[in-house]
């Protein structure tokens, strides 16, 4: 026979918690259906669909270990929940009108409760330009009209965000095609259970607000993924902006009162629910790379869903990830789980809500990892988080390193592979900045086989955010010292005084750190020419350098190999001459920008065949954040794909959040080598 017997908590536990899924068709016709007895109830579920990791506060995931144990069932939920036929057997957080979570609207300005219909409050003052925070089910979301200029420019000013774009949520599959251009696999991935953020290219007649995302063709849209996401964007029939609800650089809130005191000057509103969050977990961030559906940010909807490992680890391990966009990442035995999305550890607050997450995610999975595994560089925060924990070992890693062995371990590849792992920075073994590396990689241990020439960050890190700064040293180096700076027109909106300063900088190399890291290419030739001296965000300028990119063939740039040094170094000096030279004749950035793709592809494929002609024929893995560009990405497959097998990153990250599962396991691999 069979029959459904009470959980026990004793004894070895497994993770049980599936990701939150989105509402499932059926759930939603209920929603919508007047007949229905959930008509207009924004807490609708079913076994198929609803909240799971963000309301789980233990395994085995039975409702007394969630948020909804405070609700008790009422006879017809308790009805449902016990009937084997029923489509809610045993779905944990079962609820309708009479028993469950109730919404309730909050005015931040006197802190006056509206009981009466929150959802149409909320939606008057949508509509109205206003700023409301929404709480969903890893966090809550500042939301505004997406048609809006006045009311995207207000959000902008109080979250202190000057130019990077917003996510706009959709109330459909239609809606969406109607907002921007939509390939099949980007469909599937709209509409798939775990609802990430997409990138798609929006049309120009989408009739958005231009502050929406003000510098790129490409929009983020997501489709509702609660009842409460239906409801509301039913009432205000239109698209709305849902970003995250935080100041910059700060986690997202998740709790009522949080929400009250750090969002108060922020949001007009608040749309909130008796519901607790035990867990944050931001969005997930996906695009279609190249006809390759790959996941940027991996959290809601796919957290905690476990990745099975070809070789156990021998011991349970904690990888810290990386400083920017960092997750975590927990092996035991076969198994690997990723944490929810952290973000950057720039402040205290993000910190705290990483090791939050960590030992919510240890609780979960009964387990007190062994071993830690962390970056090399020893300031960042989450390198002191491991050294000041107590554990039987740590495993420093170098960056680029996890970057290959987590694409090695996506596709249950053991090695060995020639890793290309482009990004714009991580820390290198000879303490320089690394991210232009061809890496032949085991999960033990690795050989760094050739690099790019560095590029000097005059300022250190303020050039990250002045790129103007990262433009001035790539001429100077490519001309010798006698570079046509008066005649570039990146450099009338910089001042003689400080142009003068980074010459003497370079010139004395005073806090001029080398940085060999690609994305600083496409820093310094995007500013170039496109003229652009200042970065807003992370990523900014080369986002834009690979939009500007003209469509088609293009002759690529001169460039060299320089085998004097150790490791040989691709030098992009010529290239940069010779786009100078156009630049200053006259020729568009869309032209530049096309050679300057088509010069790292040549450059990489001409590297890679070389290395793999004495090597022999290794797969090939494509990692770093900069493989996220769609223009090279597309281009160094279509070099490689015919004569290699081609490694190419889906459910894991290929930037930063995507490192601690190689962390984790070259942590392993290395302490078994060494006993």
């Amino acid at each position: 026979g069979f029959q459904i017997e009470e959980s026990e908590g004793a004894g070895d536990k497994a993770l049980s918690i599936p990701p939150d899924l989105a509402t499932c068709a059926e759930c939603e016709g209920e929603v919508f259906d007047p007949e229905n007895r959930r008509h207009g109830y924004a807490f609708t579920n079913c076994t198929a669909c609803g909240p799971r990791f963000t309301i789980a506060t233990d395994i085995p995931y039975d409702r007394q270990s969630t948020t909804m144990a405070r609700f008790e069932m009422c006879s017809d939920c308790r009805r449902e929940y016990e009937d084997s036929e029923d489509r809610r057997y045993h779905a944990q957080p079962n609820a309708c009108p009479r028993c469950g979570p109730r919404l309730r609207f909050v005015t931040l300005g006197n802190a006056v409760a509206l009981e009466r219909e929150p959802l149409r409050a909320a939606a008057t003052l949508l509509r109205s330009g206003g700023i409301v925070g929404v709480k969903g089910l890893g966090g809550f979301h500042l939301a505004c009209d997406a048609r809006s200029s006045a009311a995207i420019s207000k959000l902008r000013e109080r979250k202190r965000r000057d130019e990077k774009p917003f996510a706009i949520m959709v109330r459909n599959l239609a809606a969406a095609r109607e907002l921007a251009e939509l390939s099949p696999e980007e469909e599937a991935l709209l509409s798939g259970v775990e609802r990430p953020i997409v990138l798609l290219r929006a049309r120009p007649s989408a009739g958005l607000a231009p502050e929406l995302s003000p510098d790129t063709p490409f929009l983020g849209v997501f489709l509702p993924y609660t009842p409460l996401h239906h409801l509301l964007l039913g009432k205000v029939e239109g698209p709305l902006v849902m970003t995250s609800a935080n100041v910059s650089d700060e986690p997202i809130c998740k709790d009522d009162d949080e929400a009250r005191r750090r969002l108060s000057g922020i949001a007009d509103a608040l749309l909130v629910h008796d519901r607790e969050i035990a867990m944050r977990c931001d969005d997930s961030v996906a695009r279609v790379i190249s006809g390759v559906p790959t996941l940027m940010r991996r959290s809601r909807g796919f957290v905690p869903r476990p990745m099975m490992l070809s070789t156990p680890v021998s011991r349970p391990i904690l990888a810290c990830g990386a400083h920017l966009k960092n997750t975590f990442c927990i092996a035991v035995d076969d198994t690997a789980y990723f944490g929810p999305h952290i973000g950057d550890l720039e402040s205290v607050a993000a910190l705290e809500f990483f090791e939050e997450a960590v030992e919510r995610m240890q609780a979960i999975l009964s387990v007190r990892p062994e071993v830690l595994a962390h970056d090399l560089h020893p300031a960042y925060l989450s390198t002191r988080y491991a050294l000041a924990r107590v554990a039987e070992a740590r495993v420093g890693v170098q960056h680029h390193h996890a970057h290959v062995v987590s694409a090695m371990a996506e596709h249950g590849v053991d090695g060995p592979v020639l890793g290309i792992a482009f990004d714009g920075t991580g820390y290198g073994e000879d303490g320089a900045s690394w991210g232009g590396e061809f890496l032949l990689s085991f999960p033990e241990r690795y050989e760094r086989l050739a690099t790019f020439r560095p590029i000097r960050l005059a300022g250190g890190n303020v050039a990250m955010r002045e790129v103007w700064r990262i433009a001035y040293a790539l001429v100077d180096d490519a001309f010798d010292g006698a570079a046509p700076i008066e005649s570039l027109a990146l450099f009338d909106a910089v001042s003689g005084e400080a142009r003068g300063v980074v010459a003497q900088m370079l010139e004395r190399d005073l806090n001029a750190p080398a940085a060999h890291g690609v994305g600083r290419y496409f820093d310094a030739f995007g500013a170039l020419a496109l003229a652009r001296p200042e970065s807003s965000y992370e990523g900014q300028v080369a986002i834009a350098w690979d939009v500007a990119a003209d469509e088609g063939a293009h002759e690529p740039y001169r460039f060299e190999l320089d085998e004097s040094t150790t490791p040989p170094q691709i030098d992009l000096r010529p290239a940069v001459r010779e786009a100078v030279g156009a630049l200053l004749a006259g020729a568009s950035p869309g032209v530049i920008s096309g050679r300057f793709h088509a010069t790292l592809v040549e450059a990489t494929a001409v590297v890679t065949e070389q290395l793999l002609g004495r090597l022999g024929p290794l797969p090939v893995a494509l990692t770093g954040g900069v493989f996220q560009n769609s223009t090279l990405c597309s281009g160094v497959q279509a070099k490689l794909h015919n004569k290699y097998k081609v490694l190419r990153h889906q459910e894991v990250p290929p930037g930063d959040g995507g490192i601690a599962l190689g962390q984790a396991l070259i942590a392993d691999a290395f302490l078994g080598d060494k006993g």
